[in-house]
């Protein structure tokens, strides 16, 4: 009951006025959209989702618009029925975010394109797989499970570091 009555509470504070663009601000309205969106969710390891999110935000707190980003960057593609609430926030906000977003019809050399000319999504997403290839994390899963994603997150860095031929 009193889970029910605290997820009430925090999804009346979700109904806002368009965020304030105040750093601090949409770094806290993204912080409280992530825990009511990625409530309940747990990794491949069975451990709450929001850690990792948290771990992610953690990694680019030197940066407020990196950190809001960071908090909101699994909101779209893992929680649809918050993915409206992302437009709440401010436009490079939503644009990071939305760059980030894995669309089921996208093949990963556009998406890996896109995340590169968007600075702030390059910075999260750069994070994103550093906590996502961290090899604790790794050690958690079985071994053929942990094989794949190496390799999925050594060819993610090896596209989104990549130079291309105007000088990206």
């Amino acid at each position: 009951m009193a889970d029910q009555l605290l997820t009430a509470a925090m999804e009346d504070r979700m109904t806002w006025n368009p965020i304030s663009s105040a750093p601090r601000d949409v770094v806290e309205h993204a912080k409280e959209l992530a825990h009511i969106a990625h409530a309940g969710q747990k990794d491949k390891a069975g451990n709450s989702y929001i850690l990792h999110v948290s771990r992610v935000a953690r990694a680019v707190s030197d940066d407020p618009l990196a950190e809001a980003v960071a908090w909101l960057h699994d909101v779209i593609e893992d929680c649809p029925e918050h993915a409206h609430e992302v437009e709440w926030f401010p436009l490079d906000v939503r644009q990071a975010v939305a760059d980030l977003t894995i669309r089921d019809w996208m093949d990963r050399s556009p998406y890996y394109t896109i995340i590169r000319a968007n600075p702030l999504a390059l910075r999260v997403k750069l994070a994103d797989i550093a906590d996502n290839s961290n090899e604790e994390r790794l050690a958690l899963l079985d071994e053929k499970t942990a094989a794949r994603l190496r390799k999925k997150y050594a060819k993610a860095i090896r596209e989104l570091t990549k130079e291309t031929n105007d000088g990206r």
